[in-house]
């Protein structure tokens, strides 16, 4: 895995402050999708490590915590769940958790990151393409009503994501080298890109008409390739993901 020095984090200070011990911590957002703008946020999404004792008792464990600060002017967002919670996620059709879990955008690691990695082939479906569906729908929606890149952006995103998934069994969420290797990538995405590298917010400068030609030609090149999928239709790796909670959470 890569870091992230490109983005000149250093997170030793918050990851050593965090009440339990952070298993990783990647670059999400914006900076992985390859489209960040000067004054995007950074988000930072991982997972942490609960004591076993957290877990047997009375109390509801805090599985999911959340830090936001600023940093040179730049809002940071720092997202972890607990271990257990995190690889439940993996299970199920949730694409948000395996691209930070995959992110080559690497700011903390640890050998638990890289052996959850290693694992992340076998729970991958056919169904996750409903996820990247969905998100695509939602933001395609977004875009309709506000007009604005972004969204926009974010569903060609989605849908070329999922199209990648269902064809070769492996999760790439950067736009540009979606766009480079999609042979249903609209032409213009590369200008759409470059523009949003300027603003974080605004109008895109698009034929309407076009671009829902476009993404509708998009959910069809989805729907065929899960279609066609050899991806199966239920996750594995259940039991490896198992042995390793359990030996990791008692490792503490």
């Amino acid at each position: 895995m890569t870091d992230a020095r490109d983005l000149d984090l250093d997170l030793r200070p918050v990851i050593a402050q965090q009440p339990d011990p952070v298993l990783f911590a990647t670059v999400s957002g914006a900076h992985l999708y390859g489209f960040p703008s000067r004054d995007s946020d950074v988000d930072l999404r991982g997972a942490h490590l609960l004591p076993a004792a957290a877990l047997v008792g009375l109390r509801e464990p805090d599985e999911t915590r959340s830090r936001m600060w600023e940093r040179d002017g730049v809002e940071m967002d720092l997202v972890t769940h607990d271990v257990r919670k995190f690889v439940r996620l993996m299970l199920r059709r949730n694409g948000y958790v395996l691209e930070q879990l995959l992110s080559p955008l690497v700011v903390h690691t640890t050998e638990a990151h890289r052996e959850l990695a290693a694992l992340a082939p076998g729970v991958l479906t056919s169904h996750h393409a409903h996820h990247y569906r969905g998100f695509a729908g939602t933001q395609w929606r977004l875009f309709e009503k506000t007009g604005e890149l972004k969204p926009l952006l974010y569903t060609f995103r989605a849908l070329l994501t999922g199209i990648h998934l269902m064809r070769t069994g492996e999760v790439q969420a950067h736009l540009p080298t979606l766009a480079g290797e999609a042979g249903e990538a609209p032409a213009y995405l590369t200008e759409l890109i470059d523009a949003k590298a300027e603003r974080e917010h605004g109008g895109a400068d698009v034929d309407r008409e076009r671009v829902r030609d476009d993404v509708e030609r998009l959910h069809g090149a989805l729907d065929a390739a899960q279609a066609a999928s050899g991806l199966p239709d239920a996750p594995g790796g259940f039991d490896a993901l198992h042995d390793l909670l359990v030996r990791v959470r008692l490792e503490g």
